[in-house]
């Protein structure tokens, strides 16, 4: 093989591999039915898909500080919600946002009593949260968070920036009313939907953060 053959080739595998390692979606033109989805999803231990009016998306994993703060996130709502009729879910169960819309939350809550008695799948949470990263968080500040929002039970949908310590937190107020709030070091997040607050700082626990100016380059 000459050397302009084995460019080619190296160049055709690391857009390959490109691909894979980031959030990938199939094919705009290729639509799947719900029944489907849920096959391929179940059938798929090793990945987890998304699924919006017919188009899926596969999951790609966080970084190790993405792992933190969800876990620090999940033992304080955790140990905030003993003796509450509310359960906190990992990401690894799906929600139903609609008919069409089924996605995997960072975290989320529901305390509803059908949500506790059901398989791998929630119906009714009350408050999402996910932890930003620079790959999805245009998605998840654009249309997932309107999916969110347009999901009659989520009260609260909570972003957590994985880049600098700063929590931002949509409320619902009323039809078509939202009221947004940020959160920084010093601050006590406040959860209406579940009435409980915590320190901000507690969900940083063990993160390093880079130099304010690094985060730009």
């Amino acid at each position: 093989m000459d050397s302009a053959n084995e460019y080619q080739v190296a160049r055709s595998f690391l857009q390959r591999e490109r691909k894979v390692a980031k959030m990938t979606a199939f094919p705009r033109h290729h639509i799947m039915s719900v029944e489907d989805y849920f096959q391929l999803d179940r059938n798929s231990p090793d990945a987890r898909y998304e699924y919006i009016e017919g188009h899926i998306r596969m999951l790609a994993g966080g970084s190790p500080d993405h792992a933190k703060i969800s876990a620090n996130m999940i033992g304080t709502l955790y140990g905030l919600l003993e003796g509450k009729p509310c359960s906190v879910y990992t990401s690894d169960v799906r929600v139903c946002l609609s008919e069409s819309r089924y996605v995997y939350p960072d975290v989320s809550v529901s305390c509803d009593s059908e949500d506790q008695e059901r398989g791998d799948m929630l119906f009714s949470p009350c408050l999402i949260v996910e932890v930003l990263s620079p790959s999805t968080e245009r998605y998840d500040r654009g249309r997932k968070m309107l999916y969110y929002r347009e999901c009659p039970t989520v009260r609260e949908y909570v972003m957590i920036d994985s880049l600098r310590p700063c929590i931002e937190l949509f409320r619902w107020e009323r039809v078509n009313l939202w009221t947004h709030y940020v959160f920084r070091p010093g601050d006590e997040v406040e959860l209406s939907s579940l009435s409980l607050r915590f320190p901000l700082t507690q969900i940083y626990r063990n993160v390093a953060f880079p130099e304010q100016d690094d985060i730009f380059e």
